[in-house]
């Protein structure tokens, strides 16, 4: 073995594995900042493209839509514009729902953010009838250990005064009388 080709510490330059020592600023009599809280928020534009744009505009008028791929014909909700696993434009554009079935889930036991339901509740994927992917959101109206995979729901949707072109149109799901989807149909679609 040539000794151009050691790579081992004893060989490289000074330096290279060591590390500054840490400098703390002499504060005097100071007491140390322990903790601050500060309101803190971020505002941005998005520009959700027309496939997206159909997708929101079919929210306000409470039709989930998607777009099938020309090559599968898998429906993808919400639809970007190109089929994820085809890779080919996605024109059609095609209603799905508003019946789905939840194909994952779990339960919150922390709160996070203004709009959170009371914890615990349920975080679900659910799988509208017609689609080939799940959409996120939250279980109503069901106590979250009765909450299970195949369930069939539907949505609740905000009331027509309040509809806009946003996925929060769709308050929560809840369970429907129905029976559930066996798991076995699932797969794929977790």
């Amino acid at each position: 073995m040539s000794t151009d080709s050691d790579r081992s510490i004893s060989t490289l330059p000074d330096g290279l594995w060591t590390q500054p020592q840490p400098t703390v600023p002499d504060l005097g009599a100071a007491e140390p900042v322990q903790r601050v809280r500060m309101p803190a928020a971020m505002v941005y534009d998005y520009s959700p493209g027309r496939a997206r744009t159909r997708y929101l505009r079919g929210l306000e008028h409470k039709k989930i839509l998607g777009e099938r791929c020309p090559s599968t014909g898998e429906v993808y909700v919400a639809p970007t514009g190109v089929a994820p696993v085809s890779g080919l434009l996605t024109t059609e554009q095609v209603e799905v729902g508003p019946k789905a079935t939840i194909t994952s889930f779990c339960v919150v036991h922390i709160g996070f953010g203004v709009n959170a339901p009371p914890t615990p509740f349920v975080s679900a994927l659910f799988l509208p009838d017609g689609a080939a992917v799940s959409l996120y959101g939250t279980v109503g109206e069901i106590d979250y250990d009765k909450v299970r995979i195949g369930m069939r729901v539907e949505p609740v949707w905000v009331d027509d005064d309040e509809l806009t072109t946003s996925s929060e149109n769709i308050r929560y799901w809840r369970p429907i009388d129905e029976p559930d989807v066996p798991a076995e149909q699932l797969k794929g679609h977790m």
